[in-house]
């Protein structure tokens, strides 16, 4: 019996020698096998958008090429990585980048390596001798006056991660957030007749094509005006008394909107140019934010929700009868709003 557990307490001391070796060889892969090549170094990445109002990650669904800037500590330019291919679509896809060990700066775009983008950088273009704070983001050059009719800017994502690289690879996530918008204009009138999107010019204005790119705020760039890159009629359904409802929409693509800009919404009788609707977008979107978002920063919810409905509901004459809207699902009452 004595034997027998000397033999038992042997195993136990090997076993648990064995796993200090083994931990010891994970933490340091150059400590104890100093003649076998070093172990890789650096950082691996995994992408999120979950900025958003559902508040789950759709990175796979919605970002269909990444582009990736390195910078150190210092925020000098270290490298560049770009993907474009089917392994963005998979949920466990990961980069890892092999860097010399110090604490590094991880810039990501989504959208702006793809073919059909929307948004480049501002030369000089990331790369050597080119800091961060010196690095900017741009929608394209033929696009910074007028979007043109039937434009629909090709998405635009940002995130933003500093990182230790380790032995083995040191896990982080980058979180993005998405820079573009979809703003649909629905117009009714309200005794049932048909409204033609042809009676209305659309337009939004505002000053939000240039970003910096390390912290992606919008800077001064001069004021662009979007036309809608979709239009057209609608049914609605048949009323009670037999009569078919039809509505006019206009569908907007546009860059950021900030709470420190002004965006207007402007909408004009094509047979006049007189305004029918002149407001400032920012506050009507805003009124969306109901007590179910009451701890959400007005910021927060404009950079979260990036798809909005607006119902405007017009009298007998074309005039936008200015009780109350539709924004998204809600039915909100206009009180003295600034016009």
């Amino acid at each position: 019996m004595h034997k027998r557990d000397q033999n038992r307490t042997s195993r136990l001391a090997s076993t648990i020698f064995g796993i200090v070796l083994a931990a010891l060889s994970l933490s340091s892969c150059e400590s104890i096998y100093e003649d076998l090549a070093p172990c890789s170094h650096g950082v691996s990445l995994r992408f999120v958008y979950d900025y958003n109002m559902e508040y789950a990650n759709a990175f796979p669904q919605k970002v269909d090429c990444l582009t990736l800037l390195i910078y150190d500590s210092g925020g000098n330019y270290v490298g560049m990585r770009t993907v474009t291919g089917p392994e963005l679509q998979d949920e466990t896809y990961r980069m890892q980048l092999d860097l010399e060990p110090g604490r590094y700066r991880f810039i990501a775009y989504g959208g702006m390596a793809c073919d059909e983008r929307s948004f480049a950088f501002v030369q000089p273009a990331p790369g050597k001798g080119v800091k961060l704070e010196e690095t900017t983001v741009i929608m394209d050059a033929d696009l910074t006056t007028s979007v043109r009719e039937k434009l629909r800017l090709h998405d635009l994502f940002w995130g933003s991660l500093t990182l230790e690289t380790a032995d083995l690879y040191n896990e982080g996530t980058v979180e993005m957030m998405k820079n573009t918008n979809n703003i649909r204009i629905v117009l009714q009138q309200m005794n049932g007749e048909p409204v033609k999107d042809k009676d209305f010019d659309f337009s939004i204005t505002d000053d939000n094509t240039l970003f910096a790119a390390s912290n992606n705020d919008l800077l001064p760039n001069g004021t662009v005006t979007y036309t809608p890159w979709a239009q057209g009629q609608a049914s609605t359904g048949i009323t009670d008394d037999g009569q078919e409802v039809i509505v006019a929409y206009a569908e907007f693509s546009t860059s950021r909107l900030m709470v420190k800009n002004s965006p207007k919404l402007i909408i004009r009788r094509a047979s006049d140019g007189n305004a029918v609707i002149n407001i400032p977008l920012n506050n009507y979107l805003l009124l969306l934010k109901s007590e179910l978002y009451e701890q959400m920063k007005p910021q927060e919810f404009l950079d979260r929700e990036s798809e909005w409905s607006l119902f405007f509901f017009l009298d007998e004459n074309g005039a936008w009868i200015k009780t109350y809207i539709k924004i998204n699902d809600w039915t909100i009452r206009v009180n003295n709003m600034d016009m």
